[in-house]
């Protein structure tokens, strides 16, 4: 089963670097001459590319730009924290005995490279939502910033997310056992303390990994293209509409983490502080798992 996954993967991995590069190299000059100039001015030059044309895709993206983009990642910031504080007042946080046995997780490489990729993402997700909502917060250098700083934080994230990527590949390789995790919510929706099937990683962590990986892939390559790689015009307004689209993803899911971290798990973060996690915790959140004491 593993040697089946891993061969779909490496052939997924053809198929996306394939398309990438063909999709490279029809790429025109059309937007080359943009780059002269200020970054202000080039940005401005560019929003008017993607909006001034109602032509293909220009129609589109600003129809969705203006009427539903914002309204969507409303709808995500909004109902997702809901949804898990409910779940907190009625499930509430699990507890485990940090006092006890201890298991060594995370070596302090992983961690390095995990607080690098969370700092990057996380302002890639604050930058981006401000970004959406610039309109509300008055335009101007504010949003000009953070702008700036998503685009900075995009570029600092491809480190840790390649590292990552190879350190963690086949712990996050799906199995037969993630199924079984996925009927049970991995154990959120009881609170009781039963093991459940999951071994370094569970099957919610590995479809974060997989989505932050490709998907942030692809939007990585889409806002670089976005920014000033050089595209034809039709390539730049699709980019903006698959970059927005991913990014509501990429928004539901990094709530999701960072609820499991910070408060369904009591002590959670700890982990990635120290490197160790509770033996019981391990032993019924992680029953898979084969550690030494």
């Amino acid at each position: 089963m593993q040697r089946f996954v891993y061969s779909l993967f490496l052939l997924t991995l053809f198929l996306v670097t394939g398309i990438a590069t063909v999709a490279v190299a029809q790429e025109g000059g059309a937007l080359a001459s943009l780059s002269v100039g200020s970054s202000a001015d080039y940005y401005h030059n560019l929003m008017a590319v993607i909006t001034g044309n109602w032509q293909e895709y220009g129609q589109m993206f600003t129809f969705l730009q203006s009427e539903w983009f914002w309204k969507v990642f409303l709808v995500i910031i909004t109902v997702v924290p809901a949804v898990f504080f409910v779940h907190y007042m009625i499930i509430g946080a699990k507890h485990f005995d940090h006092d006890g046995p201890q298991i060594y997780f995370f070596s302090l490489f992983a961690r390095i490279v995990h607080f690098i990729a969370a700092i990057s993402f996380s302002l890639l997700v604050i930058t981006g939502l401000l970004v959406i909502f610039g309109s509300f917060f008055g335009g101007g250098t504010f949003i000009r910033l953070a702008r700036y700083t998503h685009l900075v934080s995009a570029i600092v994230f491809v480190l840790p997310c390649v590292l990552m990527f190879f350190m963690w590949l086949r712990e996050m390789l799906p199995q037969l056992h993630d199924i079984s995790w996925m009927f049970i919510v991995g154990g959120y929706l009881s609170k009781k303390k039963t093991p459940v099937p999951a071994a370094k990683f569970n099957a919610g962590q590995k479809m974060y990994f997989w989505f932050a990986i490709f998907g942030g892939g692809v939007m990585a390559f889409t806002g670089y293209v976005i920014w000033g790689m050089g595209a034809d015009i039709e390539t730049v307004r699709l980019f903006a509409i698959i970059h927005n689209v991913l990014g509501m993803g990429i928004v539901a899911f990094y709530l999701t983490h960072v609820y499991m971290s910070v408060f369904a798990i009591a002590g959670s973060l700890e982990s990635m502080r120290t490197g160790y996690k509770p033996k019981e915790e391990v032993d019924i959140l992680h029953s898979l798992y084969k550690y030494e004491l």
